[in-house]
């Protein structure tokens, strides 16, 4: 739910670290706009979606199918951290994204596809309804086991959650 500011700022300039962050906006602590995109050499490895209030799953299914994947099997990366924020749950108290525990078993479902032999390390970073943050912590093992591996959802995604999909599509495209 929160922007990784923190983790953004350090890597903008590193062109050998991509920064993916999906959040919702506007939100603490008030960065990750889509045309954030990096610095200097780091141009254009820093990802942002930031998403309004009310998203939910199917608009995260088309970010990770539209954005976040094709970024990640073009970087190739060595190894893959995700910061797993479970705050963005439709039971979460401070967010309003609206987020099911599947989902967070479908986003690792499509990481763990994606990566193969690739190291995935899933970090916990935040959850304030402890239901909701077991819920979605088993969601995310049972993909890594294999137990459950749900697939991204599909459906309609609300104009506001396209059109920013769409703004951080445009603000990697390439340059004339």
């Amino acid at each position: 739910m929160h922007h990784g500011n923190g983790t953004q700022e350090i890597f903008q300039e590193d062109p050998s670290v991509l920064f993916v962050s999906l959040h919702q906006s506007p939100f603490y602590p008030g960065t990750g706009a889509a045309t954030e995109i990096g610095t200097g050499a780091g141009r254009g490895t820093t990802v942002n979606v930031p998403f309004g209030a009310g998203t939910g799953d199917e608009a995260y299914g088309a970010a990770f199918r539209e954005v976040v994947l094709p970024r990640l099997r073009a970087f190739a990366p060595e190894v893959v951290f995700v910061s797993a924020g479970f705050d963005a749950h439709a039971r979460d108290p401070l967010a309003q994204l609206e987020l099911q525990s599947s989902l967070f078993g479908a986003m690792t479902t499509a990481l763990d596809d994606l990566c193969g032999d690739v190291p995935l390390a899933l970090l916990l970073e935040g959850g304030y309804d402890l239901q909701a943050l077991a819920d979605s912590v088993r969601s995310c093992v049972d993909a890594l086991t294999g137990r459950e591996r749900p697939a991204l959802p599909e459906g309609e995604v609300p104009a506001a959650a396209r059109t920013a999909i769409e703004r951080t599509l445009a603000a990697h495209a390439p340059q004339d």
